[in-house]
């Protein structure tokens, strides 16, 4: 029981930055930092949840949900902006659950890790499909209805007739080809990263202004549908679970505390990043939620491209060509981000020896954790031209609150075992800042479907499996003791 509480100190994980072997170059400055972010948010959550959970579970009130899911996250960011300045190397929830809660906690949720960035970058790479599918529907171009939806899914062929579907092919190419791009390097990855933020920020805002001339307000109401009778199906139970659902769409900063090892000034750059990209992308979800829900009735929204239906309410067929590229560019950031966060974690498990050591090996020019990141991209792929979005974005919304909750309670510990280390961005109001993150995501999770929790808590005993058949043996932490 005492191997499986051991603590990895303080110390110990912030020399571990500089081992050779493991050290990787201080490349990332606040601009990048916060863009990573910005890149990783804004992305589903405007241009495919948006629409799919107004027609689902909140109808209009999806203000209210994506209000709710920002509190949340407010609590849950301040607690990372500390973490990442007081801790800055690579890892995440699991690198800051290693020092509080132990190797058997540290192992549970690096695995649930594995779970939010692999399962959410399929997500996106699906929203990402539905609108390259569009796209070339608007360029007269068509490809055959089996590769471009979930394997086994009913689709409907040009002659009418009805099928089965192969795979969505489209999801899987772009998954590829991120990873590809990951591999070449970090620096290059971040610069290409930065142009298309500051593209897909002015495409949000420019479907900001012009929609708010053509908003009907008659679509607004009423503006908290009527319960149908089941739970998270309109009534304030659904604006709960359109809450839980978009919450998905926020997972970005979390998986920018993975820069902190890659930040030339971690200390002061990381607290800018989190929070910056957290605050700017909330208002912009708002924002987007409410032009769109009174552009479109909410009930015809279930689309694969909410925001490109919105325009062509307009009357701009020019400006939907923009939308449509605008959102290819903004999921395309957030896949990068999130298998960037995903080989990193992979990495630093590793490391501590709780993953075979070849998952972590970097490339001996670019300077990349290449094998992980390729491990990566064959099953993120596999994921996304198999597996629909509906069930692909409760699953990491599941998984993210779990994390979330855990990085809360270190702030807590770590508070009360280190109280007079330097913390270069401290959380306001401990314990009740950290306490109210607890209890605002367990909130969140109160919303999720029983299948849902059913298929996390499989993945967690399939995780147990592993750690008691490979990682407990093979730990350095317990090498050294």
């Amino acid at each position: 029981m005492n191997n499986l509480l051991a603590r990895k100190p303080v110390a110990d994980i912030v020399a571990s930055a500089e081992i050779p072997g493991r050290r990787v170059p201080r490349v990332l400055g606040p601009v990048s930092i916060a863009a990573m972010g910005v890149g990783a948010i804004i992305g589903a959550g405007i241009f495919v949840l948006t629409g799919t959970v107004a027609a689902l579970n909140a109808g209009p009130a999806i203000v209210l949900s994506f209000v709710l899911a920002a509190i949340a996250c407010a609590f849950v960011g301040l607690c990372y902006a500390e973490l990442s300045a007081f801790l800055p190397v690579t890892g995440s929830t699991y690198t800051y659950t290693y020092a509080t809660l132990g190797e058997l906690a540290a192992w549970v949720i690096g695995w649930d890790l594995i779970l939010e960035y692999a399962i959410g970058g399929a997500a996106v790479a699906v929203g990402w499909s539905g609108y390259f599918n569009s796209l070339l529907g608007m360029l007269g171009v068509a490809l055959p209805p089996q590769w471009v939806a979930a394997t086994g899914q009913a689709v409907v062929l040009a002659d009418g007739t009805k099928a089965t579907a192969i795979a969505n092919l489209p999801a899987a190419a772009i998954v590829g080809l991120i990873t590809v791009l990951l591999i070449g390097g970090t620096k290059e990855s971040a610069r290409l990263n930065n142009i298309m933020v500051a593209i897909k920020l002015t495409v949000v805002v420019s479907f900001i202004g012009l929609g708010a001339f053509y908003v009907n307000t008659a679509n607004w109401r009423p503006f908290i549908p009527t319960n149908t009778g089941d739970f998270g199906s309109f009534g304030f139970s659904g604006i709960l679970r359109g809450a839980s659902i978009v919450f998905f769409a926020y997972i970005g900063f979390d998986a920018v505390s993975n820069c902190a090892q890659e930040a030339k000034r971690p200390q002061r750059d990381m607290p800018i990043g989190i929070l910056g990209s957290l605050g700017l992308s909330t208002v912009l979800y708002i924002l987007v939620a409410g032009v769109l829900t009174g552009l479109v009735p909410y009930a015809e929204l279930n689309v694969p491209d909410p925001v490109a239906k919105g325009v062509r309410v307009m009357g701009h067929e020019w400006f939907s060509l923009f939308i449509e590229l605008g959102a290819l560019i903004g999921l395309t950031t957030v896949i990068l981000v999130l298998l960037y966060g995903q080989s990193r974690i992979f990495a630093t498990m590793a490391g501590d020896g709780l993953l075979p050591p070849v998952v972590g090996r970097l490339h001996p020019t670019l300077r990349t954790p290449w094998i992980s990141q390729i491990m990566i991209g064959i099953v993120v792929a596999g994921v996304a031209a198999a597996v629909p979005l509906d069930v692909l974005d409760e699953m990491v919304g599941v998984g993210t609150l779990f994390a979330f909750i855990l990085v809360c309670a270190a702030v807590i510990y770590l508070r009360t075992i280190e109280p007079y280390q330097h913390r270069p961005f401290r959380v306001p109001y401990v314990p009740w800042v950290p306490l109210l993150g607890i209890l605002s995501c367990l909130g969140l999770m109160s919303g999720m479907t029983p299948e849902t929790w059913l298929r996390l808590v499989v993945w967690l005993v399939v995780g147990l499996v592993v750690y008691f058949g490979y990682s407990r043996f093979h730990a350095r932490l317990r090498a050294k003791r």
